[in-house]
């Protein structure tokens, strides 16, 4: 039994997830658990496959969301297991999220990262192959797929894939997996139930995310004890985004590829505006106004995990195709972002849930698309 709570106009004509099978990897995690409350708010029928809450506080645990989703802690490098869970739900929708996000983690750990970005990919799809009924799956990577030259234009669906650091590679990798499988076993040709697509996203920002080595989760972090949050590269660019700009073009393409085969196997970005890259000092500063000491140093220590400087992606394709398009600008991405952790540690009223509700409704107010 599943507890529905805050649904908004969930028989609305464009919502194809009312009362909809919908099975999510990585629920516990950040863009997982923001995805989750958004399918309740739809009226989904939630099933999660992931390991316990990768972070304390967790966005997941605090938000209460075990009450809204079925629960199954199970590794995807584990296909057996995996493909048990996959073959009893038969779910309608399939949102593969579940990720070693991390490019300092990648390089600590490149076996669980290749194992789990590439192999867990691998075994998503596989388990796909079990499902008897229309189904459509949404495969997630990351904009870092691409072969990055760091180029000041935006990187295009067609362009190189590759990566020089293991989370990199896995991701252009995991794009490899997935046109395979759309071409041996999910064309039409094959008459196959399955519709699948890929997304590419990143630097995803928002309320909940206490990751490491994340910029945000670490500005909070020391500001909430006081101290000077260290920065590696001040002046990097980056595509910051808020976490519902993604998910937004998660569900929209989920709903365009129920309604038309011919975007199976195509890959979509999901990013900024081309002349919204910010520096990450900006975020810093944005993100500081909300807080009394918002102080800020230059990490010294010697760093042997080499990131790139900047990053594009040309979302074109996107508007063309889907009629997506980022909907927030920098400024209001961080005052989103900025309230929901100031109310979470200073406001002894704030309830988690319904915070994430209403920031979602804002978003949904301007974009006016799914509620």
């Amino acid at each position: 039994m599943f507890l529905k709570i805050h649904k908004v106009n969930n028989m609305s004509k464009d919502n194809v997830f009312f009362n909809k099978k919908i099975l999510i990897t990585g629920n516990t995690g950040f863009k997982g658990s923001w995805l989750t409350i958004w399918l309740n708010i739809l009226g989904a029928k939630l099933y999660g496959i992931a390991l316990e809450s990768p972070t304390t506080p967790s966005l997941f645990e605090e938000a209460k969301l075990s009450n809204i989703i079925e629960v199954n802690n199970t590794d995807i490098r584990d296909y057996y297991q995996l493909s048990k869970i996959v073959n009893r739900i038969q779910p309608d929708y399939i949102f593969h999220l579940a990720a070693q996000p991390l490019v300092r983690e990648s390089y600590l750990d490149p076996i669980k990262t290749w194992g789990t970005n590439v192999m867990g990919t691998v075994n998503v799809l596989e388990s796909l192959k079990q499902i008897k009924k229309s189904c459509v799956g949404i495969i997630i990577t990351s904009d870092k797929c691409y072969q990055n030259q760091e180029w000041e234009w935006g990187y295009r669906e067609c362009d190189k894939l590759g990566g020089d650091d293991p989370y990199s590679a896995s991701k252009g990798s995991a794009e490899l997996a997935i046109n395979s499988y759309q071409k041996s076993f999910f064309s039409e040709h094959k008459n196959s139930y399955i519709r699948i697509a890929s997304a590419r996203a990143g630097n995803v920002i928002g309320g909940g995310d206490w990751a490491d080595n994340r910029i945000v989760p670490d500005c909070i972090k020391a500001w909430n004890q006081n101290i000077k949050v260290k920065i590696k590269s001040p002046n990097s660019t980056r595509p910051f985004q808020h976490v519902l700009e993604p998910l937004s073009g998660y569900l929209c393409l989920a709903k365009e590829l129920t309604k038309n085969k011919e975007l199976a196997g195509h890959s979509f970005n999901f990013g900024p505006t081309s002349n919204s890259n910010n520096k990450v000092i900006d975020l810093v500063r944005e993100l500081g106004k909300k807080w009394t000491d918002s102080s800020w140093e230059i990490n010294s220590e010697n760093n042997d995990f080499v990131e790139a400087k900047l990053l594009k992606l040309n979302c074109d394709k996107a508007l063309s195709l889907l009629n997506w398009e980022p909907t927030l600008n920098f400024k209001k991405t961080m005052e989103m972002t900025g309230d929901w952790y100031f109310n979470f540690y200073n406001n002894k009223n704030f309830k988690v849930y319904e915070m994430c509700c209403e920031q979602i409704k804002l978003f949904t107010e301007n974009q006016k698309k799914f509620l």
